[in-house]
């Protein structure tokens, strides 16, 4: 196990650049005779204005903390993932991180971390496996709790309703765990309500023109859409192209719920093409790291840790869009 030296220099570096302006940090921890935390890092892609930024946070956070960061891009590619993977226990890195494509498949490349002694942290994605033990702990958003607040506050807005409700959903990437949690919870939280009917629902693998073509089938297969739920803000904005581009007003004609927060999200809520925004945080980059150095150290840590998030109407927007970091 790769202890004390190593992890006096990672935490001594850690905590200059997390204490505030002016901070006593005390004693300053010379780190000259020990090499950093090196992180392999595989990100899912970069399929979103979300997931750019959550790959930026966790870039500049390892830069903050003094962790070298071996960085993959996998381009939504389950085996270019684990090749990456691979890859990083071939380096020999200390910590391995990454965002999963989809939920199942990872045992056999976990397995191989594990031999060769490098803990694993799972970041904005969980995966399904019957070894707990194959991960040390998983940093990110609650995604049944996404999916029940978008659907709770459909229920609320038309609790009273006389007819059907024609819901149409655009899911993320098949077999990822957003999008399976999210179309799960949402279903749950609106079935109680027998006037709220979800009539379709079809993957636009989490991008914006995946979000548009969705729509613009929907569009042309449904004669009577009354709203839209999003599983990210890209994909809400694309819907949005291809409802303008058939002469609806979204936001009127079209109600639509969409889930992430991103700066371009929040101006439609603003301007009244979205209704509602449920926030998933990408800024998880300094959390990773402290996460990170706790673990190399040895040290317990949680084996979830779910990230703060809020829930946007559009008063709510207005304040939060001039500090937007995304």
């Amino acid at each position: 196990m790769r202890v004390p030296r190593r992890f006096a220099a990672a935490a001594g570096l850690l905590a200059l650049a997390l204490a505030g302006c002016g901070a006593d940090t005390g004693t300053a921890v010379d780190a000259s005779d020990a090499s950093p935390i090196t992180m392999g890092f595989s990100q899912v892609g970069a399929e979103s204005e979300w997931r750019v930024a959550n790959t930026r946070s966790v870039q500049e956070a390892a830069a903050a903390a003094g962790i070298e960061l071996v960085f993959s891009d996998a381009q939504q590619d389950q085996d270019r993932q684990i090749e990456a993977i691979r890859s990083f226990i071939a380096k020999g890195v200390d910590v391995i991180a990454f965002s999963p494509v989809v939920e199942t498949g990872w045992d056999p490349v976990l397995r191989e971390a594990r031999r060769a002694g490098i803990p694993v942290i799972l970041t904005d994605r969980a995966i399904r496996t019957a070894d707990p033990g194959l991960y040390r702990t998983f940093l990110g958003s609650d995604f049944l709790e996404e999916g029940n607040k978008a659907g709770t506050w459909l229920d609320d807005r038309h609790i009273r309703a006389e007819e059907p409700v024609s819901i149409v959903e655009i899911q993320g990437t098949v077999g990822s765990a957003p999008a399976i949690e999210r179309q799960l919870a949402f279903a749950e939280a609106i079935s109680s309500n027998p006037q709220l009917k979800i009539v379709a629902s079809t993957s636009g693998d989490f991008t914006r023109a995946g979000g548009r073509a969705v729509m613009e089938d929907f569009l042309a297969d449904l004669p009577d859409i009354d709203v839209l739920y999003a599983h990210n803000d890209d994909m809400g904005l694309g819907a949005i192209e291809a409802i303008e581009a058939a002469g609806k007003v979204p936001g009127r004609d079209i109600e639509i719920i969409s889930v992430d927060g991103v700066r371009e999200g929040l101006q439609a809520l603003i301007d009244g093409k979205i209704n509602y925004i449920v926030e998933c945080n990408p800024l998880i980059g300094e959390q990773l790291m402290e996460l990170a150095v706790k673990i190399v150290a040895g040290e317990q840590v949680l084996s979830r840790v779910v990230t703060k998030e809020t829930v946007f109407e559009r008063s709510a927007a207005l304040a939060a869009l001039p500090d937007r970091r995304y």
